[in-house]
């Protein structure tokens, strides 16, 4: 994806606070008429940009850092519209997430926008970046990166830029695990989060409300264990013992207050989901579970990181039912 980078004016919002209380009494003064307020609506602001691909810096952790944004040809700054925050795997980029997973092609067909933040690394370039999402990963990790504060950064540019609707985040292995982290401290900002090949590894959890999940995972994913662990052999003094697919999801049942029966949909002869419902708030979680594929994002032409080296699976289309899952929950979510 092609970027480009603009030039952009902030623009003020003039906010006109009326109070209202009693005239004092006067025996020289006699009370005046109250004033007539007009009726001309205060202008909101004016987002300048259209249709397009751009490049972005934020202030983050003392200094910059950028993310990439996808604004498709139906989109009317007239109009409220969601947003999409992909999150790339461990040693991934924004870059290598915009080019994989379809993500600005579903944008395009759907009308909402998309952007790609790109992880903590050591290299200007952005390359080779991970995500702080408690146990893992990388150099995010060890120099403890504030990434959350990076996309509320984000969330906030945004907000000058474009006429913001309701937000969601999708990540892809460390990036879903960061998405579970952006479920339990940003719960309050985001509609929904959706997870492919990346567990819930963040132990202080403590969401503002409920919030909708969805989970998408191989059962041969030999990185992210879909039983959890860190497989047979590991060295365990230096990688990481993942949470299993099935705790996660049995937490965030539990978080949300869901019945603990699923319902099962049997998709095809690789691939299955479940639905857990009747969730406070009306939010839902549902697992997709793929019998094939490995460590990937099932149906994606390219990889959005080095890790990401299985051939996907075909069973499912994953940016089709995340997109599927967002729009049916969004109802349910002011």
């Amino acid at each position: 994806m092609k970027t480009k980078k603009i030039l952009f004016t902030g623009i003020s919002l003039l906010v006109i606070i009326v109070s209202t209380g009693c005239l004092a009494r006067s025996r020289q003064t006699p009370t005046q008429p109250a004033p007539v307020l007009s009726e001309t609506p205060t202008a909101g602001p004016a987002y300048t940009l259209g249709p397009g691909d751009y490049g972005f810096s934020v202030p983050a952790g003392g200094g910059t850092r950028r993310y990439l944004l996808h604004i498709p040809a139906a989109y009317d700054p007239a109009t409220p519209t969601p947003v999409v925050l992909a999150f790339h795997g461990a040693l991934g980029s924004a870059n290598s997430m915009a080019k994989g997973h379809g993500w600005i092609e579903k944008s395009d067909q759907a009308g909402f926008l998309v952007a790609f933040p790109n992880g903590a690394s050591r290299l200007s370039s952005g390359d080779f970046a991970t995500w702080n999402a408690g146990s893992c990963c990388g150099y995010a990790v060890q120099n403890q990166s504030d990434d959350v504060g990076y996309v509320r950064a984000i969330l906030e540019d945004l907000q000058t830029k474009v006429n913001l609707g309701q937000v969601f985040a999708a990540g892809m292995s460390n990036g879903a695990m960061f998405s579970y982290r952006l479920a339990c401290e940003m719960s309050d900002t985001f509609s929904a989060i959706a997870a492919v090949a990346g567990t819930d590894n963040f132990a202080q959890c403590n969401p503002a409300r409920p919030i909708s999940i969805l989970h998408i995972h191989g059962l041969e994913d030999d990185r992210v264990l879909f039983y959890g662990g860190c497989g047979p052999g590991c060295d365990r003094a230096t990688e990481t013992e993942y949470v299993s697919v099935p705790d996660t999801i049995a937490e965030w049942v539990r978080r949300n207050g869901c019945e603990t029966e699923p319902q099962t949909v049997v998709i095809n002869e690789n691939a299955y989901s479940e639905t857990y419902a009747a969730c406070q708030d009306g939010v839902q979680v549902k697992r997709y579970v793929v019998k094939d594929g490995g460590h990937s994002w099932p149906s994606s032409r390219t990889s959005s990181n080095p890790l990401e080296q299985d051939a996907p699976s075909s069973a499912i289309d994953a940016t089709e039912e995340i997109w599927n899952f967002f729009s049916a929950v969004s109802a349910n979510r002011p």
